[in-house]
């Protein structure tokens, strides 16, 4: 048997690394040992793992529809927290999941304040997103876990898909937000963020969701 160290394995971005027959045991070691300031994802599913290095563009997409949907949130007064890649694991589930971007709404309330969160205890987000450019998005998993809410960058759109009887079914808004078209309306502004520059399209954004605020 070859035995092999972490640091011998270099993983190219936007490329992803499996790694079968993964004991719960040695998948806490290998998270442990990769660390929390790293830019490698991983997903784990019954002894599957899988390290992904994101490429920058699939990163440029994740900040700017985190902060377009950061600033939804503050013009609606909704309070929220947010946990980026955090990782979300249960054993007894034998899952793990590390999203591009998450956020706490309903139950913000119930991790408020905590540094540490277990899922056999705590909620799992109430919705997670994932920026598809090299089909990384694991929607069983999170199925698994329980997270209600999950969206996907595919391409140039986004796709919202709620949690019904343990299975994803695609919808054409977000539950958490009905009435607002937000899947229809971030990527443009995503857009806009490439033309004009982050800040403008913020300050855009936030314009046309005042505006619907105030003919409401």
């Amino acid at each position: 048997m070859v035995t092999l160290q972490l640091r011998q394995l270099d993983v190219p971005s936007g490329q992803r690394l499996l790694l079968h027959d993964v004991s719960w045991p040695e998948f806490e070691a290998i998270l442990q040992e990769l660390g929390e300031h790293r830019s490698s994802r991983i997903a784990y599913s019954n002894g599957l793992l899988e390290i992904m290095v994101p490429l920058p563009e699939h990163e440029d997409d994740k900040e700017i529809i985190g902060d377009l949907l950061k600033a939804f949130l503050e013009e609606l007064d909704i309070e929220f927290r947010t946990l980026g890649s955090t990782t979300f694991k249960n054993q007894a589930m034998a899952k793990g999941i590390e999203p591009d971007q998450c956020f706490y709404l309903q139950n913000e309330s119930a991790i408020r304040g905590k540094r540490r969160l277990d899922l056999t205890l705590d909620p799992p987000p109430d919705l997670a997103m994932e920026v598809d450019i090299t089909a990384r998005t694991h929607p069983e998993t999170y199925a698994a876990l329980g997270v209600p809410e999950l969206w996907r960058r595919v391409n140039q759109t986004i796709r919202i898909y709620q949690l019904q009887a343990g299975q994803y079914v695609e919808v054409d808004e977000s539950p958490q937000f009905p009435g607002w078209p937000l899947k229809t309306e971030i990527p443009k502004y995503v857009e806009q963020s490439r033309v004009d520059g982050r800040n403008s399209a913020m300050r855009s954004f936030r314009r046309w969701v005042r505006d619907r605020l105030s003919h409401a």
